[in-house]
């Protein structure tokens, strides 16, 4: 009777603990099945999302979303430990200042490393438009650090980006990850927006091969961001990755600058076909560098100059269209066009669509043509609907010579002024003056009102403001040559002229030289 009184005292919680270890032992396998099974997994997922309520809306799995051609999808091999302290190690050894592009597990970086002591140092990718200066005092004395600055070409590092957001420069790495000093260092890199005060500079506190976290540097931040007209300064408190995105703000249209570059192999003597590649970029000086870095393995080299180019953010596709080829060659495409989507370009993934051609077939009776050696072509591209209103002329000339440069006889047009152009005219044009032909001269020239004057002189610099009034009516160097000369800035027009002789084929008279007429010239010599 003790026994079956005993028995019959604990078995009234079998009712309440049951259904508990019922509940644990499913949830158990369903995990079990979890990890053995991923594809279960995400199937017990999608079920439990339709469970949702109606108003809340579910984000759609991430198979569904649209693949970019050209971007490697999947995921990359999984690396051990000894792989990762050899990929920092390497990274951080000094390269005594000199530039290294190599491929480390599976990413390609271009990179430089320095040791950095109380003096401080600067840190440069050449050609790029990147560097990283770290002032004196701001290592320990008797200390020293090893850094590095990297640019980072890996496509899949770049932020998750919408329709309405553009990738405008490089994704560059400071490290070693999370280091800080006694005084704040400077990281500067390139953007290609048209319009700075629509671009936010972004910030992935992690370390270069973890998965990346991004998200907009805000104002009360201890990293401080300044976006000037096509550079981004980033005071940093410590090291990280650091990159610019272009977001548009309510419904104002949002642009930014490409660099279209034209590659092919030399023609070489005999040579049947030819094939012409043309790659999209965001004008940055690294994007350039990427391409031709691209270019190496088919030995392929710039044949023809750099066109710039407004892309607007309006999701309309690129076109190129094949306008002319010269005698004795035809195109070996069955389309004359090429179409380019419009995120492959907003979003950075420097596409490029290629052109083959091949040398037409002579009859025996026929006296083979002389101009075979060569090969002219012209391109013009726009986006979808807008040929009128965005047209731009890709020409190129190659031959068993060599490539060159076409030149135009027209002024050529410029959407905007050199960098190094404007800020010698920036810096000229700057002081006031005693007969006050400076900035506000060139104002009045271009037709701006007195409200509109004393509003610039309230900027930060009134005279940029002023020159970005000139390119946004889309002037010529040769105009603003003679409006420099109408307001007697013989200096200004002296710079004016000295880059337009050091851009032209330096070959020819005076006049072929420079781009001016011979009014301007005489208009000059009478001023002096």
């Amino acid at each position: 009777m003790y026994v079956m009184g005993e028995l019959s005292e604990e078995s009234w919680l079998l009712p309440i603990v049951g259904p508990f270890l019922l509940i644990a032992c499913v949830l158990l396998l369903l995990q079990c099945l979890y990890f053995r099974c991923p594809k279960l997994g995400r199937w017990l997922l999608r079920n439990r999302s339709t469970e949702r309520p109606s108003g809340e809306q579910v984000q759609p799995p991430v198979s569904e979303a649209p693949e970019l051609e050209g971007v490697w999808q999947e995921p990359c091999p999984k690396v051990t430990c000894a792989e990762v302290e050899d990929f920092y190690k390497e990274l951080h050894t000094p390269t005594d200042g000199a530039m290294v592009m190599k491929m480390l597990l599976h990413k390609l970086l271009v990179f430089v490393s320095k040791e950095v002591d109380h003096k401080g140092a600067c840190l440069m990718l050449v050609n790029t438009g990147i560097s990283l200066e770290i002032p004196p005092g701001a290592v320990i004395l008797g200390r020293t650090e090893r850094v590095s600055l990297v640019l980072v070409w890996d496509l899949l590092d770049s932020p998750e980006l919408t329709d309405s957001q553009a990738l405008i420069s490089p994704v560059v790495y400071c490290g070693p990850h999370g280091i800080s000093f006694k005084r704040p260092c400077t990281l500067t890199f390139k953007h290609c927006a048209s319009n700075s005060m629509q671009v936010k500079a972004y910030l992935s506190d992690t370390h270069l091969l973890a998965s990346k976290k991004w998200s907009a540097i805000k104002a009360k931040s201890r990293t401080k961001a300044c976006v000037t007209r096509d550079e981004c300064q980033i005071q940093l408190s410590h090291f990280s990755l650091y990159t610019c995105v272009l977001e548009a703000c309510g419904k104002v249209e949002v642009r930014k600058w490409l660099q279209l570059a034209i590659f092919c192999s030399p023609l070489t003597t005999g040579q049947t076909h030819i094939q012409v590649r043309v790659y999209f970029l965001n004008n940055t000086p690294c994007a350039l560098q990427w391409a031709i870095a691209n270019e190496q393995p088919f030995t392929g080299s710039l044949c023809g100059p750099l066109q710039l180019f407004e892309f607007a953010g309006n999701t309309k596709s690129l076109l190129l269209v094949l306008k002319y080829i010269s005698e004795g060659w035809e195109n070996t495409d069955e389309s004359s066009s090429q179409l380019v989507p419009f995120l492959h370009i907003w979003h950075g993934k420097c596409p490029f669509r290629s052109f083959c051609f091949k040398k037409k077939q002579e009859s025996e009776n026929e006296v083979l043509n002389p101009k075979l050696g060569e090969i002219i072509v012209t391109m013009h591209t726009y986006q979808s609907g807008l040929q009128d209103k965005y047209v731009e002329i890709l020409r190129f000339h190659t031959s068993e010579k060599g490539s060159k440069f076409l030149t135009v006889p027209t002024p050529i047009r410029c959407n905007r002024i050199p960098r190094e152009l404007f800020e010698q005219l920036q810096m000229l044009l700057e002081p006031s003056t005693v007969t006050g032909n400076n900035w506000k001269k060139l104002a009045s020239q271009l037709g701006l009102c007195g409200t509109k004057i004393r509003y610039f002189s309230c900027q930060q610099s009134p005279a940029a403001a002023t020159l970005e009034i000139f390119e946004e009516r889309n002037g010529s160097l040769q105009e603003l040559y003679g409006l420099m000369v109408s307001i007697e800035r013989l200096d200004c027009a002296e710079v004016i002229k000295d880059y337009l002789s050091r851009t032209q084929v330096p070959s020819g008279t005076d006049g072929e030289n420079t781009g001016l007429s011979d009014n301007c010239r005489e208009d000059s010599n009478q001023k002096k």
